[in-house]
């Protein structure tokens, strides 16, 4: 039985939501602490900061946003595409657009973990790791 790590840090995010925290932390890697820079840039969570638990392993301390009116999750769905039983890879010309471009789909490429819009600004393909929207 192998873990994955991705698919963990989705679902530590989409419990936390549902269950209405602030806040939510999740252990660290440098992946991770890519995709958490890309929800931020793009406005799904508030903030994150990096920090040590009390056995000095890093974890990520990630501030959930919610609207301010309905109380609802800014984050509709977090979707892991590739598994790492069958990993989805898409060059340049068929990189996926969430919801007709209203999400984002995270892409692991040779030149760093970037959204859909900005590989095909790169003009670079790679490995689609989930959707968010």
């Amino acid at each position: 039985m192998h873990t994955d790590p991705i698919a963990d840090y989705l679902t530590r995010i989409r419990n936390a939501q549902m269950a209405g925290h602030r806040v939510v932390e999740i252990p660290a890697s440098k992946m991770k602490e890519a995709i958490t820079r890309i929800l931020k840039d793009q406005g799904f969570i508030l903030n994150y900061k990096l920090i040590k638990d009390k056995k000095g392993h890093p974890v990520i301390k990630i501030a959930l946003k919610y609207d301010k009116e309905t109380g609802e999750p800014v984050i509709k769905g977090l979707k892991r595409i590739s598994k790492p039983g069958l990993r989805k890879y898409a060059d340049t010309k068929n990189l996926p657009k969430v919801i007709n471009g209203l999400g984002i789909a995270i892409i692991s490429t040779s030149k760093g973990v970037m959204t859909d819009k900005e590989a095909r600004k790169e003009n670079v393909g790679g490995e689609v790791i989930a959707y968010v929207y």
